[in-house]
């Protein structure tokens, strides 16, 4: 077992393709080809999460937040993050985030917020955009079928709830090849007349590297014909934030209580009652503010997020009940996500829950 081999299944649950542009993910400290002699999980990378690696014999770190968010121009131990790097550098140790990546995954943090809530029929709040491709290619009708198939295995072809979608025409193919050429179908020097089917596949963007790989090594043809375009369509799978039932309507005063228990909050920050039952509501882990329009565009009753600021609290306008239940308690179960996914997926191995509470706000 190597970094790499972490890594792999860590983004089969949340491609950091789907991260966002301002996040700093993946492997930021260490040789992914190095052996691994124990996986670390946790929130955050402090010193103390270090140590902890330390102790464990625990060589890799996968953690959420990225330890390095900002570009860095020293290294000497005057910050927090510096000193981690220095230490994690010494007992080569790697570390790797997931942040946002996760964030986005269908079935990643703002998932988790949902099971611990009960919500049922979620979706997903704010769809990303241009994450689905589409391929265009030209194959002789008689290997079309094969072509077809392999596009399918290597992942194309998926649309929402279904599988093997394409879109098919027939049409005559016409090229002529030079003296280096090598035709498939016909002579150096001869214009060809080829019947041909035109496939369209649509794909997402992190299966790009796999779908052409598939296609170059099923396709008959010398020279593949092929185009690709980003398409502007939502992802219904990937995006910021959740949105789902609860099985009854709740008080709002009950409501909050629940949520409290839930995330085992000290406090809960939220907005002017709006004196109707919760039924419908939005989550968003970590910073959730820019969410808000989204969560009263989805009609939700109720939007859980944290760090939000004075004046966010009036963008409720009466249509919404917003609570804030903090930065670190709407986070705090990632670290279970990702350990029972690599549990799942790498078994007889050392995979450990960080012991240390790594919540830098305390209350009195």
């Amino acid at each position: 077992m190597i970094v790499q081999d972490v890594i792999m299944h860590l983004e089969a649950l949340a491609p950091l393709a789907y991260a966002e542009e301002f996040d700093n993910v993946g492997l930021l400290v260490g040789d992914k080809t190095k052996e691994v002699t124990g996986v670390l999980v946790t929130l955050d990378t402090l010193e103390v999460v270090v140590d902890e690696a330390i102790e464990t014999n625990c060589n890799l770190i996968v953690s959420f937040h990225p330890i390095i968010f900002k570009g860095l121009k020293k290294i000497t131990a005057n910050t927090y993050v510096e000193r981690v790097l220095i230490k994690a550098i010494e007992h080569k140790i790697a570390i790797f985030s997931i942040h946002t990546a996760l964030d986005n995954a269908f079935k990643g943090a703002n998932a988790g917020l949902c099971e611990i809530l009960g919500l049922k029929n979620k979706a997903i709040l704010i769809p990303q955009v241009g994450t689905i491709k589409q391929l265009t290619t030209y194959v002789p009708e008689k290997n079309a079928e094969d072509v077809r198939k392999a596009l399918f295995e290597s992942g194309a072809g998926r649309v929402g709830n279904y599988t093997d979608c394409s879109f098919n025409s027939t049409g005559i193919g016409t090229y002529k090849g030079n003296e280096q050429s090598n035709p498939v179908i016909g002579e150096k020097h001869c214009l060809q007349k080829v019947s041909e089917l035109k496939i369209t596949v649509s794909f997402e963007k992190h299966l790009e590297n796999d779908v052409l790989k598939t296609l170059f090594s099923s396709h008959p043809y010398e020279e593949v014909a092929y185009e690709i375009i980003t398409l502007e369509n939502n992802n219904q799978h990937i995006g910021m934030g959740m949105i789902g039932q609860l099985e009854h309507p709740m008080d709002e005063t009950a409501f909050l209580k629940f949520v409290k228990t839930c995330f085992k909050c000290d406090v809960i920050r939220h907005s002017k009652l709006v004196d109707r039952p919760i039924q419908k509501v939005a989550v968003l882990g970590g910073s959730g503010s820019f969410a808000i329009e989204a969560a009263k565009a989805a009609g939700a009753d109720a939007f859980i997020t944290s760090d939000l600021k004075y004046h966010d609290f009036f963008s409720a306008e009466n249509k919404l009940l917003l609570a804030d239940i903090g930065h670190y308690e709407s986070e705090a179960h990632i670290k279970n996500i990702l350990v029972a996914h690599l549990k799942k997926k790498i078994t007889n191995f050392a995979i450990l829950l960080s012991k240390t509470n790594t919540n830098p706000v305390t209350y009195i």
